[in-house]
């Protein structure tokens, strides 16, 4: 039996045991050929589970029949973690979408479907909270989330996907269910295996619920956005603040090509009357108390740092710092018709070195080139804007782009904080690692995965995304990507 003999008779028996749950319409497939990186692969046949068992039945099939299967939610991940490659089936997990939320025990148990937002607001309802807060988070998926650990703006103070998961219950390639964890605070029984698929990309395993951890909601929160003479200066500030006994729960920067872009996009100065210059979008939280205390002293250290500074005691004036960050995504975006968002992190002392070298980058090559993000936790997004139609200015972006990751690296850092590697950081994703490290990963995925059906191309096979042609597509989280709003009190 040849390998299309075998996927018609593969298709034919799923078709026969989830009639109701798989899908080969054209235009289901179209839609689940690419994510958010806007690269398609037409899949087979599309499979949405009612129930966890199912993910099983599917994965089994798969595995005998030796069948690609890409597991997928909403589908907005950015380095194309949830492209179907290979072809084969996709397994789309958006229907497995359950919150239960036990406040005794300060926790939730959720589907992989279940919607980021939807989590914290359910949890919010008990005066809980779940901070892990991806810009796209009123489409993103927390199955999404643990495949690349998600980060956010919060990182800075509560950490990132990984510090919040419990447990994880779901299957591996063979359709064998497992549950790694349990809904203890503390685990140390056998190997950590549930910390092993956090961060695998749908490589090792298929997760059917997650039970997360929850804290305290914030009483309240406090913004700040401040104007610095430089970047280096401005980039002090996750040291200083520590410093000064100051955790901010988000610390974003924007350089000032950043700004600039930003205030050319909405035509209106971010500071009135002074020309663009890096800035800090600071916020605290917290109890009322605890946030009068760290207001004192943060405006003491902007009144000596910065050049100027505004700060907002509503959610509504929040709203108003909020919009030179919030605009930062989308005024790039205008600039040219593929844009490369890279989510480097560095450590926290050699961040200027990073903005350093995307300014000797943006003049060396000419490229429109800016930085943005979370300098709390290290985790800048250095932005690419090109167009793809352009063969020099294609040539030159990549070449640009290589020069980066190379001095990430050098600088001790990772090329990816919270996207993930995917396809399009694959190019890169060996500078990272020795060759025992290396081996070590690959021995990995082979033992879990020994047919190499689980995301198949993902991680470890070269991609070069910008010798492909982008799907046309306006997608529903870019309306609201990269456009993070205030903490809701």
């Amino acid at each position: 039996m040849n390998s299309d003999e075998a996927k018609l008779i593969a298709l034919r028996i799923l078709q026969e045991n989830l009639p109701s749950l798989v899908s080969v319409d054209e235009n289901a497939l179209a839609k689940a050929s690419f994510d958010g990186l806007k690269v398609a692969f037409t899949p087979s046949a599309v499979i949405r589970p009612k129930e966890a068992p199912q993910i099983g039945e599917v994965l089994k099939l798969a595995n005998e029949f030796k069948i690609p299967v890409t597991t997928k939610g909403a589908g907005s991940s950015l380095t194309g973690g949830a492209t179907p490659l290979k072809g084969g089936w996709v397994l789309d997990l958006s229907c497995l979408n359950t919150i239960d939320v036990d406040a005794d025990n300060m926790l939730v148990r959720c589907g992989p479907g279940a919607v980021i937002g939807d989590i914290q607001q359910e949890v919010g309802e008990y005066g809980l909270f779940y901070p892990p807060d991806p810009s796209s988070k009123d489409f993103c998926t927390i199955g999404g989330n643990i495949a690349c650990n998600a980060g956010g703006l919060r990182c800075v103070k509560y950490g990132v996907t990984r510090d919040y998961v419990l447990c994880l219950s779901g299957y591996l390639p063979t359709g064998e269910h497992v549950q790694w964890g349990r809904e203890t605070r503390k685990f140390a029984t056998g190997y950590n295996i549930r910390d092993l698929w956090i961060g695998s990309e749908g490589t090792l395993g298929v997760v059917s619920e997650a039970v997360l951890r929850l804290i305290a909601k914030p009483a309240t929160q406090k913004t700040f956005l401040a104007a610095f003479q430089t970047d280096r200066e401005a980039l002090r500030a996750p040291i200083e603040l520590s410093r000064l006994g100051i955790r901010p729960s988000i610390l974003e920067f924007l350089d000032q090509w950043t700004v600039k872009s930003v205030q050319s996009f909405t035509g209106k100065e971010v500071f009135p009357g002074i020309s663009p210059h890096p800035v800090l979008l600071i916020e605290l939280d917290g109890d009322p108390d605890l946030i009068d205390k760290e207001s004192i002293i943060l405006e003491n250290w902007l009144k000596e740092a910065a050049i100027c500074s505004k700060t907002a005691d509503s959610l509504k004036e929040s709203e108003e710092l909020w919009v030179v960050r919030r605009k930062a995504s989308p005024a790039m975006k205008k600039m040219a018709n593929t844009k490369l968002n890279e989510d480097v992190v560095v450590p926290l002392g050699k961040q200027i070195n990073l903005v350093e070298c995307v300014n000797s980058l943006r003049e060396e090559f000419n490229l429109k080139i800016g930085v943005f993000g979370h300098c709390g936790d290290g985790n800048l997004h250095v932005n690419f804007m090109y167009n793809s139609d352009d063969v020099d200015e294609t040539s030159r972006a990549v070449e640009a782009l290589k020069l980066l990751m190379s001095k990430v690296n050098e600088l001790g850092g990772a090329i990816s904080g919270e996207h993930g590697i995917g396809l399009a950081k694959t190019p890169f994703i060996q500078m990272q690692f020795n060759t025992a490290e290396w081996e070590t990963m690959t021995s990995i995925k082979k033992t879990l995965d020994p047919n190499g059906i689980l995301n198949p191309g993902k991680i470890f096979d070269i991609f070069n995304p910008w010798d492909q042609k982008k799907v046309e597509s306006i997608l529903p989280w870019e309306y609201s990507h990269d456009e993070p709003k205030p903490v809701e009190t």
